[in-house]
């Protein structure tokens, strides 16, 4: 538990950031393989905790130099059990594996957080099926039972909240929401968009966002944009609107292609990341709220400072 318990200070105080995109560094500047995207799968042995601990690591030091707050994200994105069992792992060893990738970031916390470097520790949940494609969608229910388990796993943490991200399509971010709410955890909900800046079902990010909400009485303590270039959806977040009150948080795309294109591509796409920080600077006009920043594809550490540089000197208090 952090020393400096308020258990969600990214709804009240500075900035912050999180990290990057996990398996871009590991797969492209790591040079590992990583079967089904499964960065989980490093904690079942200690090189790969190490390497998990150094990748995160180097964001809580970023942050400290910033004077900025830390969300911890685990790195469970892929750690639901249909993902799991492809890799060979049972109900229990996936239950540890989560509850390992927890302690991972406990220790984390102990050792770089400050008074002002506030940190908060996040259980990653990701969609059960392709996040790019919405082929096998749940009914609101189904996706509440599906993702119970991992939820209320992290429940049994010292996890401050959840969060689930790449969600394309409003049914699972609902039942993600209402398992949240069972289990007594905050959880924030990302979803991602193509590059008309809607929702691979089709949907408009208001539509999700207004839909999530009246299903469960606005339970979810904030949403956020992940997996999409800027130029994706910055139209659609300049239409305005109270409902933009609601997005605290982004994590772009450094590669303006899209999911299909991401989806065949072999070669990393890093983007430019001054670019980057430019455009998230830039989108705070439409987004009051936002202050929760990081990256997702092509991204790493390069383009989270560039991100901090243009906006460590928009620091607001948020309430």
């Amino acid at each position: 538990m952090s020393k400096y318990r308020n258990r969600l200070p990214q709804l009240h105080e500075q900035l912050f950031i999180t990290d990057g995109g996990l398996e871009t560094t590991l797969i492209f500047h790591e040079n590992l393989e990583l079967p089904l995207f499964a960065s989980f799968d490093l904690l079942k042995d200690s090189d790969g905790t190490a390497m998990l601990r150094r990748y995160f690591s180097g964001y809580a030091q970023m942050a400290r130099e910033q004077g900025l707050g830390l969300i911890l994200e685990a790195p469970t994105w892929r750690a639901n059990a249909d993902w799991a069992s492809k890799l060979g792992y049972e109900a229990s060893a996936l239950a540890d594996v989560n509850r390992k990738a927890i302690a991972l970031l406990e220790a984390i916390r102990d050792e770089y957080e400050t008074p002002d470097t506030r940190i908060v520790i996040s259980g990653n949940l990701g969609p059960r099926g392709d996040g790019y494609r919405p082929d096998s969608r749940m009914s609101v229910q189904q996706a509440r039972d599906y993702h119970a388990t991992q939820i209320q796993t992290f429940a049994q943490t010292d996890a401050d909240m959840v969060a689930a991200f790449t969600l394309n399509y409003t049914e699972e971010a609902i039942g993600i929401v209402m398992a949240a709410k069972d289990a007594a955890m905050p959880v924030a909900i990302s979803f991602t968009l193509e590059t008309d800046g809607r929702l691979p079902s089709g949907e408009t990010l208001q539509q999700a966002i207004l839909r999530s909400d009246e299903a469960t009485q606005g339970y979810a303590v904030y949403y956020m944009i992940n997996c999409a270039h800027p130029t994706h959806f910055d139209s659609v977040l300049r239409s305005g609107g109270e409902w933009l009150q609601r997005i605290r948080g982004l994590r772009a795309n450094a590669s303006r292609r899209s999911h299909a294109e991401l989806d065949e591509s072999t070669e990393l796409d890093a983007g430019d990341a001054e670019e980057l920080g430019i455009q998230y600077a830039a989108l705070q006009s439409a987004l009051p709220r936002l202050s929760v920043v990081g990256g997702c594809c092509g991204t790493d550490h390069r383009h989270v400072a560039a991100i901090c540089r243009t906006m460590n000197e928009a620091v607001r208090t948020f309430v």
